[in-house]
């Protein structure tokens, strides 16, 4: 260990600044989880489009294109902001973006003419929000010291799962379960679903402020935005002309690439699988997204720990392992029941996945880089993104089971599984 690294291992974290970046974590979940995964997911492939089986593959297509753009312009972006500088004004421009396509979805009504619209919307909006992802986790190593990457990593990814639980446990009691509707709202045109939208919106823009306020960002370079683009831009093809020089890095972005693209399919889908296969309405849709965060932000907690001392790389091959067993399990069972009990079971082992990578990546990326780092990271979970949803939504529709489209996602966890295992960390587990 360099006397650098041992001065940034003794490096006691800013607790205010840390405490506002997990809570943005806490702030944007309520999107993927209310809106991408479980509520309005659902809403629109069964009232919207004009049958669940196209809705499912429209559904799909919208959010595959909306994958291929962050795929496409995050290394760029990345290089850009490396090249400015400062990361705030980005993440704010995005954060804003997210927040005002997702109020817009209150104008979403139950009929085919709101299919393109809705479909539109929620395509922007995740594009914003995976955008703002990328300077939002090159943040990390400013935030927390080398010794702490995982458990801070971790107790965001926490914050998030249990963001999301608060998020839809306000939409299950306070919209969706009264028998009388809340401030007026029609029943019969769906708007106890459709508040959603706004309401996660102001849930975002509330609790990610405090972020914008504490948390510290690097100074700006004196570069102006034009001059910053050109070489950000002679940047990007440096690093990717230089990439065998980054051979562990491009292994790792590769696994992760397949391995993220299960996941991330299985989130899209999760509500439209319950909802479609095992016959669940909105309430018990909702119910068990907030079983699922619960145990899932358990996990992220507690693996944190582990990927201080262990190592990230471990933890993902754990968690990975876990993801997989679980998510076979369910193709298989015909029981709601055991739907409940093996999906919270697989929940343990999504925050995991999600956290450790990120701190894995911020362990292997040169500092010069980081913001573009994660910019290619979001890139590695971008990429083949189209190919999750567009199989699950088409082969659901060329077989007429919604069965044999999932199942294609334990493909992309084995494949990603078998990936990551030459990959190597340094210094793993010295924490």
């Amino acid at each position: 260990m360099t006397r650098k690294d041992r001065l940034a291992a003794g490096r006691r974290p800013d607790r205010g600044a840390v405490a506002a970046w997990c809570l943005y974590d806490w702030a944007n979940s309520g999107f993927p989880t209310v809106v991408i995964t479980f509520v309005f997911s659902a809403y629109v492939t069964k009232y919207v489009a004009e049958s669940e089986a196209l809705g499912t593959a429209q559904w799909g297509t919208a959010i595959s294109l909306s994958a291929l753009t962050v795929a496409m312009l995050s290394p760029l972006l990345g290089a850009i902001a490396d090249n400015s500088g400062r990361r705030k004004p980005w993440l704010l421009a995005f954060t804003g973006l997210c927040v005002l396509m997702t109020f817009g979805l209150w104008t979403i009504k139950p009929t085919p003419a709101s299919l393109l619209p809705a479909l539109v919307l929620v395509a922007a909006g995740n594009a914003a929000f995976e955008f703002g992802q990328v300077f939002y986790n090159a943040m990390l190593p400013d935030v927390a010291p080398r010794h702490m990457l995982g458990r801070v990593s971790g107790w965001a990814w926490s914050c998030g799962y249990y963001g999301g639980l608060a998020a839809l446990t306000v939409c299950l009691f306070v919209f969706a379960l009264p028998e009388e509707a809340v401030f007026g709202l029609d029943k019969e045109s769906f708007e106890q679903l459709r508040i959603t939208g706004p309401f996660v919106a102001l849930w975002f823009a509330l609790f990610a402020l405090p972020l914008f306020l504490v948390t510290p960002d690097r100074p700006a370079s004196g570069l102006g935005f034009a001059r910053a683009a050109r070489q950000g831009v002679v940047t990007l093809i440096g690093t990717f002309r230089q990439l065998p020089r980054y051979r562990n890095i491009a292994r790792f972005l590769l696994a992760r690439m397949v391995y993220t693209d299960g996941l991330n399919t299985l989130f899209v889908f999760g509500g439209v699988y319950a909802a479609n296969t095992f016959g669940m309405d909105f309430a018990e849709i909702l119910t068990f997204g907030i079983l699922l965060n619960i145990t899932a932000g358990l996990g992220a907690f507690g693996f944190a720990w582990l990927d201080d001392w262990i190592g990230s790389k471990r933890t993902i091959v754990i968690a990975v392992a876990g993801l997989t067993l679980c998510a076979g399990v369910i193709l298989m069972i015909e029981s709601k029941l055991w739907f409940y009990v093996t999906g919270c079971t697989l929940g343990i082992f999504t925050g995991p996945t999600q956290a450790a990578s990120r701190t894995l990546m911020a362990r292997l990326a040169p500092r010069e880089l980081l913001t573009e780092m994660f910019g290619l990271y979001a890139f590695s979970g971008k990429a083949t993104a189209f190919l999750g949803p567009i199989l699950v939504g088409w082969v659901t529709l060329w077989t007429g089971s919604q069965r044999l489209g999932m199942a294609t996602i334990l493909v992309f966890l084995v494949v990603g599984f078998i990936l990551l295992l030459p990959v190597r960390e340094p210094g793993a587990g010295r924490a």
